[in-house]
């Protein structure tokens, strides 16, 4: 079998100041609740990172960084323009790095696991060209490739319930082998994070919503 730790992951991340970052949790939540929680989303992508066979884990971020990401994790600066270009320069940028296929990750699916990640990787390493991993409100959480192709998102409507219809099919039309992988929820509103957090009890994520939970008139705690 192909070498699982043969690959990559880069996380794409937003610095999580209060009012710029999951402003749909607001209400129930406070900006500075959301941004509390964005953190502790994006701790547990990093750990769900650093506990796969990846041989490398990358944080692709947007604004600055700050003394909430662990310094052992290297990052580099996202892309401008519209996201799916930053897309394209974050799977650029890693691969220039290091010449292994990688995976693309949002800060939106706290309950991800590194088995997760390493099941996601490995049509990569065996026959794919390219793995995609559709989310439940029409998006994807995971996007995957074995080399940079040119104009892979190109035409791709980001952001909406055809997203990962769009991102699929233009896949095809660059002519490459296309395995999808686990469907996962992406944390988008306050139902999405209850949800995740019941998942995956024992995330930072999960901790910080129940000490929230306390302090705001929301449904009944996990």
């Amino acid at each position: 079998m192909t070498d699982p730790g043969g690959y990559q992951v880069a996380i794409m991340a937003k610095s999580p100041r209060p009012g710029t970052v999951k402003t749909r949790l607001c209400p129930p939540l406070t900006p500075a609740q959301a941004a509390r929680l964005a953190t502790a989303a994006i701790l547990d992508t990093v750990a769900a990172g650093l506990s796969s066979q990846a041989r490398r884990v990358t944080v692709v971020l947007d604004g600055p960084q700050g003394p909430w990401l662990p310094k052992r994790v290297e990052v580099i600066p996202q892309r401008t323009g519209p996201f799916g270009d930053r897309l394209a320069g974050a799977i650029d940028d890693a691969c220039s790095e290091l010449a292994l296929p990688v995976l693309v990750i949002g800060m939106d699916t706290p309950q991800v696991t590194g088995a997760g990640l390493d099941a996601a990787a490995l049509p990569l390493l065996e026959e794919a060209d390219a793995v995609l991993g559709p989310a439940e409100d029409g998006g994807y959480w995971v996007i995957g490739t074995n080399e940079p192709h040119a104009d892979m998102f190109a035409g791709v409507p980001m952001s909406t319930d055809a997203t990962c219809a769009a991102q699929r099919a233009q896949l095809h039309r660059l002519g490459l082998r296309v395995r999808e992988v686990a469907t996962l929820r992406d944390v988008d509103d306050f139902d999405d994070a209850l949800s995740a957090a019941l998942i995956a009890p024992r995330t930072q994520f999960a901790a910080e919503l129940d000490l929230m939970l306390a302090f705001i008139d929301a449904p009944a705690a996990m």
